[in-house]
């Protein structure tokens, strides 16, 4: 097969690395890609939402799969602009990528199907959101309705926080139009934690559960980013409340979907809180969470390719994977200034050491690479660094031995990833 990846951070490296190893790969591409990438796939820079390019770069190479990574280009249309072109691309629809897009899409679908969530509002209205927030007081979630980069969302504590957050997304728009409506919802408790299924407009295969550290700094302090370390499994989540979860949750959202006319096919990712109730929904994304993808791939033991391949053509009811019975952690490495206004073009020194760790795979994010060979910072989430184990405490020990010998005075990291299910390293 000749495949094409979309996309140019850490998650598409995890799954240009996976898909490498397929004994059904003829070549592997990577639009745009990144230093990291290069080592794996042919990189073309080709950005991820310039579609006719994409198209025209697929068609001329005979591509037979194309594998988006992120959220933007599946919202835009790339699965449409590719499939009208022939081209199967393991991808929702436009349509079915609302179940990201809008909070609000979401939120519908949840009612529709019965699916457990919490209570919510949309307001396109600033100054009824904030009346609004002022009759429910705090804690309270308010979320852009689109798009943000995985930044759109304010757990508020206090009403004058939930304030300022409307204040910023709808007024300063600092999150652009993704803030033209919000949607308002109470605040659930307990554990946050990701459930991805590989989906084929009917059938959804499961794929395996991580616990995301959000917040940018130790103890879940500080601002919200795109995600500082995962690791799985999730002892909070033992196998049985998986499936319940999978049930009530994946499963009725797939068979809504299809009966509105947009069967989901692709990545399904469902980001949960374990409430004294049980899993109730947050939300939905429609592609792998980063850093999520790093740690899922490295425990899966089969062959993904065909696996995605299957997606595509509908033939998952008679599909299985296979898993390696370990344990994994990522660690983000991010630069200093993230997530607000994140220092580019510091160097890094020391990835040969740090990926020469037993039990380490080190994955590019943000980076760029001089012609000397330099690796430079040129984003916010610059590096992954997965460890694996036999228990969590052997992946974290890993990564975190790895992440000592990188030398970046400019780059940082949470220390306590894993923190919930193990005390600090």
């Amino acid at each position: 097969m000749r495949v094409l990846v979309v996309g140019s951070g850490a998650r598409e490296h995890a799954l240009c690395w996976a898909i490498s190893a397929s004994p059904l790969l003829t070549k592997l591409w990577c639009a745009p890609g990144n230093p990291g990438i290069a080592t794996v796939a042919e990189c073309v820079p080709i950005g991820v939402l310039d579609f006719e390019p994409l198209v025209a770069f697929a068609q001329d190479n005979e591509i037979d799969l194309v594998i988006p990574g992120p959220e933007a280009p599946l919202v835009a249309g790339l699965t449409d602009a590719m499939e009208a072109a022939g081209i199967p691309c393991c991808g929702p629809s436009m349509a079915a990528a609302q179940l990201e897009g809008s909070k609000t899409f979401t939120k519908e679908i949840a009612d529709a199907a019965g699916i457990p969530t919490a209570r919510w509002e949309r307001f396109e209205d600033a100054e009824a959101a904030r009346a609004f927030v002022r009759r429910r007081g705090a804690p309270i979630v308010i979320k852009a309705d689109g798009l943000a980069a995985g930044k759109g969302v304010v757990v508020a504590a206090t009403e004058e926080e939930a304030l300022n957050a409307i204040d910023a997304i709808m007024d300063a728009r600092v999150h652009g139009d993704a803030g033209a409506a919000v949607v308002i919802e109470e605040c659930l408790i307990g554990e946050e934690v990701s459930l991805f299924a590989l989906c084929d407009g009917e059938t959804a295969l499961p794929l395996g559960a991580a616990q995301d550290h959000k917040r940018v700094g130790d103890g879940d302090t500080g601002p919200n980013t795109g995600g500082m370390g995962c690791y799985s499994p999730v002892p909070a989540f033992p196998p049985a409340l998986e499936q319940a979860a999978f049930d009530r949750i994946i499963r009725p959202a797939l068979a809504e979907m299809a009966e509105r006319g947009m069967p989901f096919r692709g990545i399904l990712f469902a980001g949960l809180m374990l409430t004294a109730d049980g899993p109730k929904l947050i939300e939905f994304n429609t592609r792998f969470g980063d850093p999520e993808c790093e740690v899922l791939l490295l425990k899966l033991r089969s062959d993904l390719l065909p696996a995605l391949q299957a997606a595509c053509d509908g033939e998952l009811d008679n599909f299985d994977l296979r898993w390696n019975d370990t344990e994994a952690v990522a660690v983000v490495m991010a630069a200093r200034g993230y997530p607000e206004a994140p220092e580019r073009g510091s160097i890094i020194r020391g990835l040969d050491r740090a990926a020469a760790v037993p039990n380490v795979t080190v994955f590019h994010a943000g980076t760029t690479q001089d012609e000397d060979g330099t690796i430079r910072a040129a984003g916010g989430r610059v590096l992954t660094i997965c460890g694996t184990g036999k228990t969590l405490s052997e992946a974290r020990a890993a990564a975190y031995r790895a992440v000592g010998l990188i030398d970046w005075p400019e780059g940082f990291c949470r220390s306590d990833i894993g923190w919930r299910a193990l005390p600090r390293p």
